[in-house]
């Protein structure tokens, strides 16, 4: 997934190619934060193999059912406390914003100029996947197929996309968070986390459920605040924040999970548990956020060593290309496999069982080839469309009346606003019933697959419509 901010290369002809994984990986200039680059990599391998792992199917009288390993087997509950690593994505994103928000202040960019360059690229891979899914939905519906297998993948494959719903939000307020930051630094997130601690408090002990929401913003923007503090440079001043970030972090998650029960123990949602810690993220998230940056902080130093070789970094380089196109496809490549092997009557092993920990390697590595031909397939989406011949890389600015900024202004962040909304409803609602008009509560507010299309629709016009509006300036 495409959180920082790609390699420079002069304009001109050389543009009109795409380089090579080994080319951007020789071009990579020294101030580059390798570190970063990688964490993106190993946080998207973790997700995939993750869903690859928990997810399961069961048959019977009631058809196709869709479960969870780790609720099966409690003991793998605790495995969560390492590889949730949403949180990761999050930090990631906040270093990645406050580099291009430099950047874009010494070119004398605006807030519409950061909104359309950062969401296009997740819009473009993301409407790609959309497009066929809705197809193969509609399809599967209007056929009277839409059934089985075919119905769970309607409504689940598309339920990863809340991370790029939510991050979408994120980014759509990133400079008015870095703003915050410039003006009152670690305060900001300390700020946000007793706002999220005031959320749960009003949600657990008075039973105000309305609020729980909020947490989608003070949670997660506390965590990308900690981006703005490692781009400055405060995280890395001294050996023993990492250590003391993750002591203090895993010892609340401790507390509030398995000494007071106030929260589950998985940081994932599981079927059946009335709490999840994700969905809407609570304080013992956030504290699992503290614990696994710090764990970051901690290894930083001897792996960005090793980054410096040639093999490891151009390796990193080239899956950096595809994360985002790997992150979207992974669950087609999950439920394709399921379909062959319902199709074929091969027994389904039970999660736990020795056949199925036998089985596993065997299951990751065909779905792990599938995947691979789905990126070969539609990875074109992910690259970022290189400038035309002669066109300035650099962002120009003319002097134009006040009102015309403020609208360009408010026309971003409608647009960013919508398709936050619009990948968010997709997200909880499902592709299923995309025809008869299936109504969802979608953060509290009711709404359509279709109505949550034409949001993302509607929000990514609004977008480009600034790009439009402006001759001369470049496409990405």
């Amino acid at each position: 997934m495409p959180l920082t901010t790609p390699t420079a290369f002069p304009a001109g002809p050389a543009l009109l190619q795409v380089p090579s994984a080994a080319g951007l990986a020789a071009a990579t200039p020294a101030s580059r934060d390798r570190y970063m680059d990688l964490l993106r990599v190993a946080a998207i391998a973790v997700v995939v193999t993750g869903h690859w792992l928990m997810a399961t199917l069961t048959t019977g009288p009631g058809g196709v059912r869709a479960g969870n390993a780790i609720a099966e087997l409690p003991g793998a509950r605790y495995l969560t406390w390492v590889f949730q690593v949403m949180p990761v994505f999050f930090f990631v994103g906040g270093f990645a914003h406050a580099t291009a928000l430099r950047s874009l202040a010494r070119r004398r960019g605006r807030y519409p100029d950061f909104v359309r360059a950062r969401m296009s690229r997740l819009l473009r891979p993301t409407a790609v996947f959309l497009g066929i899914w809705a197809t193969i939905a509609v399809s599967l519906e209007v056929s009277g197929l839409q059934h089985g297998i075919g119905l769970l993948a309607s409504s689940v494959i598309v339920q990863p996309l809340w991370f790029i719903g939510v991050y979408l939000g994120v980014m759509a307020l990133a400079p008015a968070m870095h703003a915050w930051h410039r003006r009152h630094g670690a305060a900001v997130p300390v700020v946000l986390l007793l706002a999220a601690a005031a959320v749960d408090l009003a949600r657990f002990r008075y039973g105000i459920a309305g609020v729980a929401n909020l947490n989608l913003a003070f949670v997660w923007l506390a965590v990308h605040q900690l981006g703005y503090l490692y781009a400055d440079g405060i995280l890395t001043r001294s050996r023993w924040t990492g250590p003391a970030l993750a002591a203090g972090g895993l010892a609340s998650v401790l507390a509030l999970t398995t000494v007071s029960h106030l929260y589950p123990v998985s940081m994932v949602g599981l079927p059946g548990e009335p709490v999840s810690n994700m969905s809407p993220p609570t304080l013992a998230l956030a504290a699992h956020a503290a614990w696994l940056i710090g764990l970051v902080l901690m290894v930083r130093r001897p792996v960005t060593r090793w980054l410096q070789r040639r093999r490891v970094w151009t390796a990193v380089v080239a899956a950096n290309g595809v994360v985002m196109t790997t992150f979207l496809w992974h669950l087609s490549a999950l439920f394709g496999l399921y379909a062959v092997t319902l199709a074929l009557a091969v027994p389904l092993p039970a999660a736990g069982s020795a056949t199925w920990l036998l089985t596993r390697p065997l299951w990751i590595g065909a779905l792990a080839v599938i995947t691979a031909g789905l990126v070969a397939v539609f990875r074109g989406a992910e690259k970022v469309p290189a400038p035309r011949r002669g066109q300035a890389v650099t962002i120009e600015t003319t002097s134009r009346p006040d009102w015309q900024a403020v609208g360009r202004t408010v026309r971003a962040a409608a647009g960013s606003a919508a398709a936050c909304a619009g990948v968010l409803g997709v997200a909880l609602s499902g592709l299923d019933g995309l025809v008869a008009g299936r109504v969802s509560q979608v953060v509290g507010v009711p709404m359509t697959p279709a109505v949550a299309l034409a949001l993302l629709a509607g929000g990514w016009a609004m977008l480009a419509w600034h790009a439009r509006s402006q001759p001369g300036r470049p496409s990405s």
